[in-house]
């Protein structure tokens, strides 16, 4: 593994974060009146501005290790528009970014990243690492259901991207981002259940073949004397399996919360009950599902966990700190 650890009586730690703020850039919803939570903070709107939702996930990521703070960028959302307007109304310097992660190849993840990168004129000076899957780049399409009509849904351009003075590093094992912040590396299949639909495509080696996501990469923190948290961008492996992931990776079984994309958005009411008794299971103390997790698993978990769940919205700032 490709972790940055620290020595203890001769056993690998991921080091343990005092502060993770995570900033939600963008998401698919917004709700001005909502109220704050005890880790959440909702952003208010004034006259003459907004935030913007969309169909797509981006987060801004604050760590705090050793009384030293680091910054980076995870997704980049849809609309580059919507991402640094919000960006502004939150405070969000994208210049402070020290590194950049995608957590795959799909364009309501990637869209908004060569605007975000034009945004941090670090970028180019000191070549900060653009940290991605593998398949990241490949052409990806998916097919309509009812009518079978294949939908091309685009293909992230390396060469802007390198373009923008980025060294697009492509991860497969558990790896340091920035300092209490690790990534996945290959998310490994456990549960029996969590399978992706067979509408999702992407080319390879010249032929349209089904999407396995075998790059997929979530993010996760050790947070001190409260455990991990993770954050998915779609969780396309199985949200189930990236938590299993996390816990796997760094050695620590409790997890102190979930948040992002579950994708479970049109899965049959089975599959979306098993993932919700088996996430209940595992105890996180608070819960967030965002994005593609669809309306029918977001009523869910807020029914089986009414006090872990959280509704996500877009412009919250959520604040996990050490006990």
């Amino acid at each position: 593994m490709a972790l940055d650890t620290e020595s203890k009586k001769g056993s690998a730690q991921i080091s343990q974060a005092e502060t993770v703020r995570i900033w939600i850039l963008t998401d698919n919803y917004y709700d001005a009146l909502r109220p704050d939570h005890v880790v959440a903070k909702r952003y208010r709107v004034r006259p003459g501005e907004s935030i913007h939702a969309e169909h797509g996930l981006a987060y801004f990521i604050e760590t705090v290790v050793d009384g030293q703070t680091s910054t980076c960028v995870f997704d980049f959302g849809l609309d580059p528009r919507g991402i640094i307007n919000n960006a502004k109304l939150l405070n969000i310097d994208f210049g402070r970014a020290d590194a950049f992660v995608l957590s795959h190849g799909h364009f309501d993840h990637w869209t908004g990243a060569t605007e975000v990168l034009r945004q941090n004129p670090g970028s180019a000076e000191k070549r900060m690492q653009f940290y991605v899957g593998k398949e990241a780049f490949l052409h990806r399409y998916s097919r309509r259901s009812g009518t079978g009509e294949l939908m091309d849904i685009g293909q992230l351009d390396r060469q802007a991207i390198q373009e923008s003075g980025v060294r697009v590093t492509e991860v497969t094992t558990p790896t340091r981002i920035i300092p209490g912040c690790y990534s996945t590396g290959k998310i490994e299949r456990v549960t029996g259940y969590e399978s992706v639909p067979p509408s999702l495509l992407v080319e390879r080696d010249g032929k349209i073949q089904p999407d396995d996501f075998r790059g997929e990469q979530a993010l996760f923190f050790n947070i001190r004397g409260k455990g991990i948290v993770i954050l998915s961008g779609c969780a396309h492996a199985g949200i189930v399996n990236t938590i299993k992931q996390c816990q796997r990776v760094s050695g620590i079984k409790k997890v102190h919360a979930v948040l992002g994309g579950f994708h479970l958005i049109n899965a049959k009411p089975e599959i979306i009950q098993t993932t919700v008794a088996d996430i209940k299971e595992i105890g996180p103390d608070f819960i967030a599902p965002a994005h593609c997790t669809g309306f029918e698993a977001i009523v869910a978990f807020s029914q089986a966990m009414p006090k872990e769940f959280i509704l996500n919205t877009a412009g919250t700032q959520y604040t996990f700190s050490a006990s």
